[in-house]
C-alpha cells in the first residue's frame, strides 16, 4: 500500500489519481466515489456552488481516512475540492481497495459519511434566482 492520499486542493479532481493511491494487486475490487455538483437542491435550481475548508481541514481528513484504514484494514484516499465550482464539476473523490467488492462498497460508503460529517469544509449554494445558502456546515 502507498503513502496515504488526503488531500483538500483547489485544483480539478482526478479520479485515477485517487484510484491508484489504493490499487495494488491484492485488491479484486476498487470503489471510486465521485461527488457531483448537481443543478438542484431541495427544489431549487443550483447555478454554483463554493466551498471553504478551515486551515485545518486536511488534518482532519488524514484523521478520518487513518482512522478507518485502522478499522478496516483497507487502503483508502480522499480528496476534497475548496473554491468555486460549476454543475458537474467534481467536489470529492474516495476511492477504497479490498480483495471482494461487499466490504469496499461498505468501506466507501462510511468513508464519504464520516468525512461529509467531520471534516470542517463548508458548502455556499449559489441558486439561478441570485440567492444562496449555506449547506452542510459541520465542524
Amino acid at each position: 500500500m502507498t503513502d496515504l492520499l488526503a488531500r483538500i486542493s483547489d485544483q480539478p479532481l482526478d479520479p485515477a489519481e485517487v484510484e491508484k493511491a489504493v490499487s495494488g494487486p491484492e485488491h479484486g475490487a476498487v470503489v471510486v466515489f465521485t461527488g457531483k455538483v448537481r443543478d438542484h437542491d431541495g427544489g431549487q435550481s443550483v447555478s454554483a456552488l463554493e466551498y471553504s475548508a478551515h486551515p485545518e481541514a486536511t488534518k482532519f481528513l488524514a484523521k478520518i481516512c487513518a482512522e478507518v484504514t485502522e478499522q478496516s484494514g483497507l487502503p483508502v484516499a480522499a480528496v476534497h475540492r475548496v473554491g468555486a465550482l460549476g454543475i458537474g464539476d467534481l467536489a470529492i473523490v474516495v476511492a477504497v481497495a479490498s480483495a471482494h467488492r461487499a466490504e469496499a462498497f461498505t468501506t466507501c460508503a462510511e468513508l464519504v459519511d464520516r468525512i461529509k460529517h467531520e471534516v470542517p469544509i463548508w458548502k455556499r449554494q449559489l441558486f439561478t434566482d441570485g440567492l444562496s445558502e449555506w449547506v452542510n456546515a459541520c465542524g
